[in-house]
């Protein structure tokens, strides 16, 4: 079982969650301490109060949808891609990341949000950098989260459409539960068809799980013992009744879906569709850990190299910047800003609350991040990794690599059928993209809504309207994704999304100077991130998007320089400009 990475896969678990979960509880005390967190000031939630998206919740239910909607495939897939480069340097990044890079940006981000009675961290740079600094700002969001949404409906209807062959899942053919279709003499299980089944299940039931909630009133753990039954009555219809589409059917399925999640309550799908899905991905976490458990006792070693830098570098691009925008969602973020303040900050109903859901948020998703990490390295040898993950002249398919360690770490660990761990796996991916994709075209009609009405002082009626600002975010995504796979639209969405973490920083930062509060712990993540993300940017434009004549991405990536510098300028005019009293002069 020994590999070239020659250390026992538990140790990667032992040693990384308990770094992220210990030195994070200080870490996030000295900050919220420094910030001056206040429960006696009424939040948003309470103050604004009107059903649709100012709701008062309970603090678990605000924490399942949080960590739904910024989980996603980010998590599972960045790490996965990141293999490339050896378990170690993704290791690494993950913890030393979780702590003080993304916990502290989704903390900050989520509490700035609440102060300013949950307004988007666009409209925040509004207030902290002027009308300038907000249409950059806001111009740069809407771009980032384009691109976003196009990665995920690809990797989506990706997901929903993967076969497996049979012979992967070491069982032979007819003798499986899963239903099977034979292609050019090899039978391949339909387990994105379960996942498929999955979804038409949980979306239907959302309703009557919000309703109860929210309208009824129903006691929490009532409405998590519901959930968790619709859950797993999902998964057992889909394994009997999967449900098969191609990959372009199912981009029109979701992209019609998220058309119509974005302009109705969030109590009605957004939220109890993201509180049922978060029980298959504590599920999934919970057998990951018993699964890697189980293998570090049976002595189980990393197949995968602790390093393989340069065979990853001629790969995927160098280490320095490319690590570090492949794995976002495990490390850093700038989607969970747009979470925290565009639905999250909307809902808390204490400041304190605000710590365990946004930096302990982001702990939990670094998390599942080191447990991919040792899943994917443990549960597959690398050689059959790079087949899947990275082949010669093909997009490859990190849902399957990552679904296959999965099913390959419990099987090794548990002595559980490898398909069992391999379903286990797609569904948490299915599940939480689906989420990551209706939370962002949601947020993308906010951002819309707030453009218009700041570039027009009395905006037409049809730009204030749900229809066209959703259909817009709607029709740009389905545009991208259609004509462009995963592998070419990640690169771009991970510096964009890094990026706008920077961004994010930089305008937590100016509002903490503003209050005359400490800003050393967000200023300094902001700086190495931005630096990153810019080089990775001009990396892209001149290595591969005009070489190859990919104009959409090479217009993308021009816009994305440009409204970054402007803010980069504008915020650094707001820190050498002060007043009187030695604050950060702002509009």
């Amino acid at each position: 079982m020994k590999g070239d990475g020659f250390v026992n896969v538990l140790i990667l678990v032992a040693v990384g969650i308990p770094l992220l979960w210990f030195v994070g509880e200080y870490y996030s005390r000295y900050i919220s301490k420094s910030l001056g967190v206040d429960d006696s000031r009424v939040t948003p939630a309470v103050e604004l109060q009107d059903g649709v998206d100012y709701v008062p919740s309970n603090p678990w239910v605000v924490f399942t949808h949080h960590f739904a909607s910024i989980a996603g495939a980010g998590p599972i897939l960045g790490p996965t891609i990141a293999m490339i480069y050896g378990w170690m340097p993704a290791w690494l990044w993950v913890v030393i990341g979780g702590i003080y890079f993304g916990a502290v940006h989704d903390y900050t981000g989520l509490f700035v949000s609440m102060r300013e009675k949950g307004k988007s961290m666009a409209e925040v740079s509004n207030s902290t950098m002027g009308k300038t600094g907000f249409l950059l700002f806001i111009g740069f969001t809407l771009a980032m989260i384009v691109l976003v949404t196009s990665a995920f409906l690809g990797l989506t209807a990706q997901a929903l459409t993967s076969l497996v062959p049979v012979s992967a899942l070491k069982v032979e053919a007819g003798k499986t539960i899963l239903q099977t279709v034979d292609i050019k003499g090899v039978a391949n299980a339909r387990i994105g068809g379960i996942a498929s089944t999955s979804v038409f299940v949980m979306t239907f039931f959302a309703p009557l799980i919000g309703y109860l909630l929210y309208i009824r009133k129903i006691k929490v753990l009532y409405g998590s013992i519901l959930a968790a039954i619709v859950a797993f009555v999902s998964i057992i219809t889909g394994i009997y009744f999967p449900v098969t589409m191609d990959t372009h059917t199912w981009m029109i399925i979701l992209s019609i879906y998220t058309f119509i999640a974005a302009g109705i309550p969030v109590w009605i799908v957004l939220q109890p569709r993201d509180f049922t899905n978060s029980f298959v991905l504590f599920g999934g976490m919970a057998a990951l850990v018993i699964g890697v458990i189980g293998a570090g006792v049976a002595g189980v070693q990393a197949a995968a190299p602790a390093t393989n830098v340069a065979a990853g570098s001629v790969t995927n691009g160098l280490i320095w910047p490319f690590l570090f925008i492949t794995i976002a969602c495990g490390a850093i973020s700038g989607f969970h800003v747009l979470v925290a303040g565009g639905t999250v900050s909307k809902q808390v109903t204490k400041e304190s609350s605000a710590r365990g859901i946004g930096y302990k948020g982001m702990i939990l998703e670094s998390t599942l991040s080191i447990l991919v990490i040792a899943a994917v390295s443990s549960g597959i040898d690398f050689k059959t990794y790079t087949a899947v993950v990275w082949p010669t002249g093909a997009a490859g398919n990190p849902i399957l690599g990552f679904s296959l360690g999965m099913g390959g770490l419990l099987h090794k660990g548990l002595g559980l059928p490898m398909s069992f761990g391999t379903v286990l796996g797609i569904l948490m991916l299915e599940g939480f993209i689906v989420t990551t994709l209706d939370t962002a075209v949601r947020l993308n009609r906010f951002l819309f809504e707030e453009l218009w009405s700041n570039l027009f002082k009395n905006p037409p009626a049809f730009m204030k309207s749900y229809y066209f600002n959703s259909g817009l975010s709607v029709v740009i995504m389905l545009y991208l994704a259609w004509n462009n796979g995963w592998k070419v639209i990640w690169p771009i969405f991970g510096s964009a999304n890094q990026l706008l973490a920077a961004l994010s920083l930089i305008v937590v930062s100016v509002w903490l100077a503003n209050k005359s509060k400490k800003y050393w712990y967000t200023i300094i993540p902001a700086i190495f991130m931005m630096v990153t993300t810019l080089t990775s940017l001009l990396i892209l434009l001149f290595k591969t998007y005009l070489p190859k004549g990919n104009w959409p991405l090479v217009a993308a990536d021009l816009v994305l320089l440009a409204l970054s510098i402007g803010v980069i300028i504008v915020s650094a005019q707001k820190f050498t400009s002060k007043n009187k009293t030695g604050t950060v002069a702002a509009k």
